[in-house]
């Protein structure tokens, strides 16, 4: 079974960069076809998905967060990784990694000083 746990700060200060990990047991994140995003849901809203790490190792953002996102991945620990800069209190949210149809948990991330 595919299992993603996401990790990092909880509180991030205004104009940092908040930085998350997620680590996935269960498959490789080079496996055939898989893409690992990064999906986040800011209290009280939707769902807005920021962006992919495709199995080859190739990267999609979406383009209202292309310029402040970056994802990458570690295949000796099976782990990829968000790091979006310049942040803003707006975008305290709970921030999920998933893949496939398989999700983490979910783990919350509050922007304030």
């Amino acid at each position: 079974q595919v299992q993603l746990q996401e990790s990092g700060p909880g509180l991030v200060k205004p104009s940092q960069t908040l930085s998350l990990t997620c680590t996935v047991s269960g498959a490789s994140i080079t496996t055939n076809s898989y893409y690992w995003s990064w999906i986040r849901q800011p209290p009280g809203k939707g769902l807005e998905w920021i962006g992919y790490v495709a199995y080859s190792g190739s990267t999609v953002y979406t383009p209202s967060l292309k310029s402040r996102t970056s994802i990458s991945r570690d295949t000796s620990k099976n782990q990829f990784t968000l790091q979006l800069s310049s942040v803003t209190p707006e975008e305290t949210a709970v921030y999920y990694c998933a893949g496939g149809v398989y999700w983490g948990q979910g783990t919350q991330v509050t922007v304030s000083s």
